[in-house]
């Protein structure tokens, strides 16, 4: 065909072709819509400003994207990424979840819209996994963020001092580099991710609300996948095993507890932990209700839910420990300026001291009402265990171990909310769990040393590291320091770990006892008496890793480790500090501490 056969068009081969290949690409509505164009063009109309059909695709306009960078210790952080994540791409914005830990902190100037959820480790110290993108933001090296819009949802525990320190630090570094806030940050305590959800809601509507308008897609919209358990979904676990492993004499009291958890459809890997929802013991909510003469049967209204008061504080509420929020309750209600007067650091050595049974006895109020007194509460938290079993070795089950918390105060004995009701549970007991995942403390590939650094019930994830690799037939070596209080009675698994080390699965292990008489020793010492060999190890590739206590084990293995790569490897102070850094930025040093 030619362009003579349409006498009077006018048009060069050329320009008819190319009509041909545009008209050939149209369906019916857009070839009317364009037949219009044309006409339109043809009175005289020399400006694109046509608004195209609604099921045209209109030009590609830029989208702005939006990052959620997280930085978790135990999980919390990291499942709140993930909502946010989720709700992000439900209202059809552009956007992605990344662990701190995984991100380069230059690719900052790239981002557009950017959600900051950070934990707070210790006393305002960000969360170990995320310490190296904490660090190059308060280096020289930090870019200039001008272009970049962001919010910090800020998490952390009020009974430290310098609550949600981590996130107050990363706001203002961010504000300093020249980023512009989308909201101003919100500080969380631990039972406040409630407010933080909404919060992040609130972000989210008002980036909706800018974006610049785009066809929507014509994908089908999929069903909402299954819901995973969490701590406000658990399952049901049946419990089949609950053993004292201490053994007699012991100052302490450790339990193996082994639970069912066929057709559960959890799932877990070493490393990670288990959730329990804690429920508080009828005695202490007797307790409390007799010193504040409440009536037990009084409703309450919790999350649009109508409850007795007896219920909410059995399921709802902390009533053990104490807050500085309950003391700032509690002095009003009360009317004790000496509460409201006591500086930071007295006050949270009042708070170790004290529980909230206590402050009501020595503080008396007259007349308090059963929402006055709840509104200083902070919510009921799941206790996480880490697990002390491998999946693939135990199959429908998870075992953990716990050491019972037990202790006298005001001339009565205190129990732990959760640990103290594990002593009376019957046989086939249920309880609602979930599984916490620890991205941050995981095994490497099989043929990698691996040395781990537990005292007490912090063996309890080494146990499940060395079950997994003896069912991989891992050929990594695996070297593992234990500390606990006597030799005869707290030596924890001692059997198993003899077995494994026949086998060879388990290579070297060193142990610690820091009550017995002639050779009182704890784990760090162990470590310092082994440092060239340790070293040599680190050398190899080794990965290592610390479960326990972080304001004892934790700091004090991280200060020997140090000395001992200072030492055994001729490095100087800040060598050594930097190549202790470099193994966390590696992901070769992991601490699940607690």
């Amino acid at each position: 065909m030619t362009k003579t056969e349409f006498p009077g068009l006018g048009l060069s081969d050329d320009q008819w072709e190319s009509l041909k290949a545009l008209a050939s690409s149209l369906n019916p509505q857009q070839s009317t819509w364009v037949g219009g164009y044309f006409t339109g063009f043809g009175d005289g109309v020399r400006s694109l400003d046509v608004a195209p059909p609604k099921d045209v695709a209109p030009a590609v306009v830029p989208v702005r994207t939006l990052a959620v960078l997280y930085g978790s210790e135990t999980g919390t952080g990291a499942a709140l990424a993930g909502e946010v994540l989720a709700s992000a791409i439900a209202l059809g914005l552009s956007a992605k979840a990344i662990d701190m830990a995984d991100y380069e902190p230059s690719a900052l100037k790239q981002e557009d819209d950017l959600i900051v959820i950070t934990s707070t480790h210790g006393d305002g110290d960000p969360p170990q996994p995320a310490i190296g993108f904490f660090e190059f933001m308060g280096s020289r090296k930090a870019p200039r963020l001008d272009n970049l819009r962001f919010a910090v949802l800020a998490l952390g525990d009020s009974t430290y001092e310098f609550f949600c320190g981590a996130g107050r630090h990363i706001d203002q570094r961010l504000g300093e580099l020249g980023a512009s806030r989308l909201a101003d940050r919100i500080d969380c305590d631990v039972d406040q991710t409630p407010a933080g959800r909404n919060w992040a809601k609130g972000v989210l509507e008002s980036l909706v609300q800018s974006r610049p308008t785009v066809a929507a897609s014509a994908e089908e919209p999929q069903p909402p996948a299954r819901r995973a358990a969490d701590q406000d979904n658990p399952v049901v676990a049946r419990l089949l095993e609950n053993l004292v492993i201490t053994g007699r004499g012991s100052s302490k009291e450790t339990r193996h507890i082994e639970l069912d958890l066929e057709d559960s459809g959890l799932a877990y890997e070493p490393g990670d932990a288990l959730g329990i929802i804690a429920r508080n013991s009828e005695e202490v909510v007797d307790g409390l209700i007799d010193v504040l003469s409440l009536d037990e049967a009084e409703a309450v209204q919790i999350d649009g839910e109508t409850l007795s008061l007896r219920a909410a504080l059995a399921s709802k509420y902390e009533i053990a420990g104490a807050t500085p929020r309950f003391l700032e309750q509690w002095a009003r209600l009360s009317g004790a300026a000496s509460l409201s007067k006591m500086g930071v650091t007295e006050r949270l050595a009042y708070l170790e001291a004290n529980h909230v049974v206590d402050i009501a006895r020595q503080y008396p109020a007259s007349g308090v009402g059963a929402a006055d007194f709840l509104a200083g509460l902070r919510r009921l938290q799941p206790r996480l265990y880490s697990i002390a079993s491998s999946q693939s070795a135990h199959e429908g089950e998870v075992h953990l171990t716990v050491s019972t918390v037990r202790y006298a105060l005001h001339g009565s004995e205190r129990l732990g909310v959760v640990t103290g009701s594990l002593c009376d549970l019957p046989d086939d007991a249920a309880l609602p769990v979930y599984v916490r995942p620890n991205p941050h403390f995981r095994l490497p590939k099989d043929d990698v040393p691996i040395i781990m650094v537990g005292a007490g019930t912090g063996v309890a994830p080494f146990r499940a590291f060395i079950q997994e690799r003896r069912q991989r037939s891992a050929n990594g070596k695996a070297w593992l320091f234990f500390g606990d209080r006597n030799f005869r009675s707290d030596f924890l698994y001692q059997a198993e770990w003899q077995g494994h080390l026949r086998d060879g699965v388990l290579s070297r292990m060193d142990v610690a006892f820091s009550r017995d008489p002639g050779d009182r020793a704890y784990v760090q010492q162990r470590i310092r008496e082994a440092a060239a060999e340790v070293f040599a190890w680190l050398e190899e590739g080794a990965h290592f890793y610390v479960c326990g206590d972080a304001k004892g084990l934790a700091p004090d293995v991280n200060a020997t480790l140090i000395d001992l790569v200072a030492d055994a490897g001729g490095l100087g102070r800040e060598q050594a500090e930097e190549y202790v850094r470099d193994l966390q930025r590696q992901g070769r040093y992991q601490r699940d501490v607690y």
